[in-house]
Order: C-alpha cells, then structure tokens, then sequence
C-alpha cells in the first residue's frame, strides 16, 4: 500500500477547521498519523497567521479517490472553488506524496513542486517521515530539513484546543 502525506492549513478559524478535517479523515483512513500543529505568517499576501499541519496514512484507494475525498473534506469546511489562490482559506488540503509516484497526475503533481521549499510544509513532514526518501532527489526529508534554512520562516507550535 502507498503511503499518503497530505499538509493541512487553515487560517479562518484554524483550529476549529483542523480539528474537523482530522476527524473526517481519521474516519476515511483508519491509523492516520499527524504531526505538531505549527503557526506561521501567511505566505503570499497580508492575512492572519496560519496553522498547519501534516498528515500521513497507508491506502490502497487509488490517487483518484485520496483527491477526490481531500477535495470534499475541504468543500464540507467552507472551502469556495474558484478562489484567488494566495488568499485566507478555511481548509487547504494539499497532497504532497503518494507513495513514489512522480509525474503530473489530474488534479495533482506529485511529489508536490514546493514540498522542500516551506518551512510549515517540510517540517511537519519530517516529524512522521524523517528517513522517506524524496522521490526526485532521493535524499531523505530530514537531510532536506537540516539544509532548510529557518532563518526567515518562523514557525510556532501551537495547540489546536481552543476556539480559534
């Protein structure tokens, strides 16, 4: 079975949001792993701080139908289609690796384009995966994140009890 890492962010009512998505999706994939929740600054235009997050499974549903699920759980929180891209977010589910698929998929590009390239993203991710090879790269993502420069990407863990 491909394992499955999926980043969660949300910065319109972030905890409230995560807390849903995980129960959803614990409930579609049985034995889902999630890393620390971090806070950091959005990326790309001014706007609340974002928490994230990333999660990990085992599947044998085809890439199709982790898509298709991510994209309903993402609807279900408020998530609007057709949105500008760097904007606030209810839900933002974002497949990074499907095991070792490498390509241009519909509705993906796996492994994901900028999986090494944010803090918020790579980080999390080596807490569940430290020794999983990059598909491309074939180094592993905790010796990307030792390269990582975190000088000017501030993260903060954060709780996910709360309101917010």
């Amino acid at each position: 079975m491909p394992e499955v890492f999926v980043a969660a962010g949300s910065n319109i009512r972030p905890r409230a949001h995560l807390r849903e998505a995980l129960a959803t999706l614990a409930a579609a994939w049985p034995g889902l792993r999630v890393s620390r929740a971090w806070s950091n600054a959005a990326v790309g235009f001014a706007g609340d701080d974002f928490i994230n997050l990333v999660v990990g499974f085992e599947t044998d549903d085809p890439l199709a139908k982790v898509l298709e699920r991510l994209k309903a759980v993402e609807e279900a929180s408020g998530r609007e289609r057709g949105a500008k891209k760097w904007a606030p977010r209810t839900l933002d589910l974002d497949l990074l690796l499907y095991g070792n698929l490498i390509g241009q998929f519909p509705g993906a590009t796996l492994p994901r384009a900028d999986l090494a390239e944010r803090a918020y993203v790579l980080g999390p991710l080596v807490e569940l995966a430290p020794h999983l090879r990059h598909p491309v790269s074939g180094e592993t993502l905790g010796e990307l994140w030792n390269r990582f420069d975190r000088s000017s990407h501030a993260l903060r863990e954060v709780s996910l009890d709360g309101e917010n």
